[in-house]
């Protein structure tokens, strides 16, 4: 039996999974930072795994984005979809 490369090459990138998995603490993908808990949250239509304190802050930068928008579109007149 011959032994050959591993199916997927262990990359830099892959380390830093593996690290992240391996490791007891989960790492907020946002900020870096060690956390227990990872909370997801919708952003931009995307799902992220982020900690609560990001997750926060994110939820306060989407809602202050739509309130923006909408506003705009009111001095600008718009009507939707015809």
């Amino acid at each position: 039996m011959t032994v050959g490369p591993p199916p997927h090459p262990l990359n830099e990138e892959t380390m830093k999974t593996v690290r992240i998995y391996n490791e007891g603490m989960a790492i907020c993908r946002e900020c870096n930072d060690e956390v227990a808990k990872l909370v997801t949250v919708k952003v931009a239509g995307k799902a992220r795994k982020v900690c609560a304190d990001c997750a926060d802050r994110l939820r306060e930068e989407g809602e202050i984005a739509e309130a923006s928008e909408g506003v705009i579109q009111g001095m600008m007149g718009y009507k939707g979809r015809r």
